[in-house]
């Protein structure tokens, strides 16, 4: 869906600006290709600059409990330095690279309710104005992938998806922000925890996953969940359903490692997350309906496909209610 802008700041008979994205879905660390297309107003104009601007709808929490908003998290300049003539049609095509931390916001073609966009800004004869807002749709790179569809076919159900402003400590997060894949338990490790929290950090060498164990039914304070963490190459290949329920048990061991009345004990401190996320924690779209995984991995399920659809839809909508305050929000990461 494109969304055209007209800009404003330039009065009636500016310039328009519509961004076209190459059909998707892109990869983190791949190339974004597409291009802009500009439609000359009832005057010359000189565009100074065309820029691109990657966008996320995050969530923070603070004293007062949790909200969203707007961050840009990514910016790229793809043309400029020309007259646009009067009513003149134009075209920048454009290719740009991901950053590797790019959350995924699709698996096996459903949406997982995470909203990213590309929005466009013209910098013209010495202004500039947000002109068009792009929803951008990306998968999981192939380690990715096949550890999310391990955890299915182990019986791992996906409950929501969502983004943490923050950053997970002792990592190699470059990103303000990270993204968490919330899973119902398999049936064999339903005792020893309600959920379990996926994150990947891609970098160009390979993939660092954080895999957290949330409390079960209460035992445990919030901020003291076990996590572990493991790397793989991006084409690694591995008997993945044993890689992966191996990686489940060492997260099981470390619960008990740290003894306490409770079957599993006290589990390990939660090294370095951003504050207390999971208490008063508010999932995304699908929570409390685990869905079945089998052998197509976790993104089954009608019903979460269609509200993350929704999400989606709204993209302009919830990044227009912000103003602009992405940008600023970009800094302050």
């Amino acid at each position: 869906m494109v969304f055209k802008r007209l800009l404003g700041s330039l009065g009636v008979g500016g310039p328009t600006v519509d961004t076209v994205l190459d059909p998707g879905p892109f990869l983190p660390g791949g190339a974004l290709t597409g291009q802009v297309h500009l439609k000359g107003g009832s005057a010359d104009f000189d565009i100074d600059h065309i820029s691109l601007e990657l966008v996320a709808r995050v969530e923070v929490e603070h004293e007062e409990g949790e909200s969203e908003g707007g961050i840009a998290f990514e910016r790229f300049t793809v043309g400029g330095g020309f007259r646009l003539a009067e009513g003149e049609e134009h075209s920048v095509p454009f290719t740009v690279a991901l950053p590797w931390e790019t959350p995924v916001t699709e698996l096996h073609g459903q949406p997982l309710g995470i909203v990213l966009g590309v929005r466009t800004e013209l910098g013209v004869a010495g202004a500039k104005d947000k002109g068009d807002l792009d929803p951008l749709s990306v998968g999981p790179l192939p380690a990715q992938d096949a550890v999310l569809t391990a955890l299915g076919q182990l019986g791992f159900g996906f409950r929501s998806a969502d983004l943490e402003y923050g950053h997970i400590g002792g990592t190699g997060q470059t990103l303000p922000f990270y993204q968490e894949i919330e899973l119902s338990p398999a049936p064999q490790y339903a005792h020893a925890f309600s959920e379990i929290e996926v994150t990947f950090l891609a970098n160009p060498g390979g993939t660092e996953v954080v895999l957290e164990a949330d409390k079960r039914g209460g035992l445990f304070s919030g901020g003291h969940d076990a996590l572990t963490r493991f790397t793989v190459g991006h084409q690694d290949v591995r008997d993945w359903n044993t890689e992966v329920d191996g990686w489940i048990r060492q997260l099981v061991d470390n619960r008990a490692a740290y003894g306490a009345p409770a079957p599993y004990g006290h589990p390990a401190p939660h090294d370095g997350h951003h504050g207390d996320h999971h208490d008063g924690h508010r999932s995304g779209p699908g929570m409390g309906t685990a869905v079945a995984a089998g052998a197509a991995g976790l993104a089954v399920g009608v019903a979460g496909g269609l509200v993350a659809a929704e999400v989606v839809d709204e993209i302009g909508d919830a990044f227009e209610d912000e103003g602009g305050e992405g940008g600023e929000g970009g800094e302050e990461g």
